[in-house]
Parts: C-alpha cells; structure tokens; sequence
C-alpha cells in the first residue's frame, strides 16, 4: 500500500512570536515534551516497522520541531529506510542544518516558512544556502502580507532560481486583482491560494491514500476534519480507508487542497508534494549522490484555477 501520512504531535511550543499565529511563543512544559517526545518516536518505530507498505511522511507540528533533537532524529532515521520514499517537515529554519549529514538526501526534504521580523534575512538565507550545499530539497515561502511583499522579492532575488518560492495567501485576508498580481510575479501558484477552494462533496484523496495521525495514534482523513478512522497502532483505521467525498464546505490550506482530485496539483507538484516543491524544479541528488540542479523556475507556468 502507497501512503502519505501527516503527522501532527502535541508539540505546540515555538522560538517565534509571529503576531498571525495563535501558538507563537507558547512554551511547552517538561512533561509536554517529554510526551510528544515519547509519541513521535512510537511513531518513528511504527513507521520504520511498515516495510510492506511504501510511506511518505509530513511532519507538521503546531510549534517548531527542528529545534527538537527527537524530531531531527526522526527524519534522519526515517530518511535511511527503503521503504519511505519521503520524509519532510514544516519548518521556520531557525535551527542547524548540520545533522542533515546524517540524513539520505535522496528522501529527506524541508519545507522552509520565512517569516520576516522574526529573524534577520541574511541568517535565514545562510540557512537555505547550507540546504543548497548539502543538496537537500526544500522550498522556501512567506505569508502574503504587505509589509512583507519587499522582503519576498529580497529573497525571490537571493535565492537560487530553482529554488520555488511560494506564497500562502494571510488567513481571512481579500485580496484586489493588484495586490494578487504582484505576489503571483514572486509564485506563479498563488492564484491556488489567494481564494478558499470549494469542496463539499468533491472527491479527495484523503481518507483513501492520504491520512492524518496525532500523538494518540488516532487516525482522521485529514487535520481539517475531525471525524475518526481508527487508530493507526492497532491497525483498525486500514478497515477505513477508500474513496470519500470531502464533507466540508471549503478548504483553503494548501496541506488539504493539494489532495483535491479536482485540482490539478499532483500533476503541478508531481515527486514534490509533501515538501511543496513543483514537477521540474529544486535541486536532487542523483541515484549516484550527485546533486542534479532543476531548471530555473521561469519553466513553471503562471496558472489560474
């Protein structure tokens, strides 16, 4: 069986205190994090156990997992296995690249969040020039507020050309045709962000080939719908799983469109789904370890849904 797995720990606590995010600088207590700990490596034994199944794995925590030694060991570890054909996580890259040493660069991604004020640019881009070096995948994106609309196109510019930038469009945020020409120049698939999608009763492949796991081990179709499928570590959510209609009226989180059957986005992302990266873009390595740079993104088409 082929399936992609979003999980989500109870880790909440972050190193930022971005004024649009509800869990900025929440701290976490010993006992939280020993929990969340103790979960995601439950998961991590569970996931390494699966060799009959092929696996790919999107962390996404609520707070900042890489400054958490269990969670870079988590992808490091999941990274060597056969049978996991990608593992990445959302990340704001506040933290070392140096334990991607140890990680297999062949599945091991980020998918790299900068958010300006929070951290001074040339040192997030230090870091994304580290990724580039040890040839891991990432794609880097901002959140489309207009204070941070300079320093987007700061970084569009630094960036590699292979590099995708991506931009979400600010949570309840309307945007005019001008302000939405002007970040899909930087994201040529902003256009996929700027207005929630509709979906009630449309097909999705969550629920079917694409599930969603927390801490407990309960299985749900995805984050954004709360009924459950069974429970991942007795097996019973297998019983579950197959083709279902999306029972909500709107998605507008791209970690839940992108499963849209009726969106194109498995195409446009094609061997980048999990860390947002589209078909024909970003730097890999080769079966032989060489670092294979992908062509420039002025190959990626502007689209409007």
């Amino acid at each position: 069986m082929d399936l992609t797995i979003l999980y989500r720990g109870p880790l909440a606590s972050c190193d930022y205190d971005c004024p649009y995010c509800p869990f900025a600088k929440r701290r976490d207590s010993r006992s939280q994090l020993v929990s969340d700990r103790e979960a995601l490596e439950r998961f991590t034994g569970w996931a390494a156990a699966q060799t009959g199944d092929r696996l790919s794995v999107l962390f996404t925590p609520w707070g900042e997992g890489l400054v958490r030694s269990w969670y870079r060991r988590a992808l490091t570890e999941l990274s060597q296995l056969p049978h996991i054909r990608r593992v990445a996580i959302q990340t704001n890259l506040s933290g070392r690249t140096a334990w991607l040493a140890d990680a297999d660069p062949r599945r091991v991604a980020l998918w790299c969040t900068y958010h300006p004020g929070q951290t001074p640019f040339e040192r997030f881009l230090g870091k994304c020039r580290e990724l580039s070096a040890r040839g891991v995948r990432y794609s880097v994106g901002v959140v489309g507020f207009e204070d941070h609309l300079d320093e987007a196109r700061r970084l569009r510019a630094a960036l590699p050309e292979e590099v995708y930038l991506w931009v979400n469009a600010a949570e309840g945020r309307t945007y005019t045709d001008e302000e939405a020409r002007r970040w899909t120049e930087l994201d040529p698939l902003f256009p996929y962000s700027r207005h929630p999608h509709r979906s009630a009763g449309l097909p999705c492949r969550t629920g079917e080939s694409v599930i969603s796991v927390d801490g407990e081990g309960t299985v749900r179709r995805c984050h954004f719908v709360r009924a459950e499928l069974g429970n991942l570590y007795d097996g019973s959510y297998r019983r579950a799983l197959g083709p279902r209609a999306c029972p909500l009226a709107v998605c507008d989180c791209h970690i839940g469109y992108v499963h849209l059957e009726t969106l194109p986005l498995y195409d446009v992302f094609a061997g980048g789904v999990l860390e947002r990266i589209p078909a024909g873009l970003g730097a890999g390595p080769a079966a032989d370890g060489a670092v294979v740079p992908g062509p420039s993104r002025r190959a990626l088409p502007l689209l409007e849904p």
